[in-house]
């Protein structure tokens, strides 16, 4: 049996403050597919998976070769 970790909902800053890129660089990645989707929340209130984040975060640092352990 896993563990699963509950999924919470950042706001856009965050996001930046924990992927450490800017805004629109972000929204570049977005548009190419290299960066997870916002989640809308209203007519204009968006928020990202924290679960999608963590991963992207991870995948990049496992690029880097700076795994961290879980």
């Amino acid at each position: 049996m896993s563990y699963t970790p509950p999924v919470s909902l950042l706001r856009l800053p965050d996001v930046l403050r924990i992927t450490g890129i800017s805004k629109t660089a972000m929204y570049c990645l977005i548009k190419i597919g290299e960066f997870p989707a916002p989640v809308p929340l209203g007519a204009r209130a968006v928020a990202w998976a924290s679960t999608e984040i963590e991963e992207w975060v991870a995948n990049k640092l496992k690029v880097a070769g700076k795994e961290i352990a879980a």
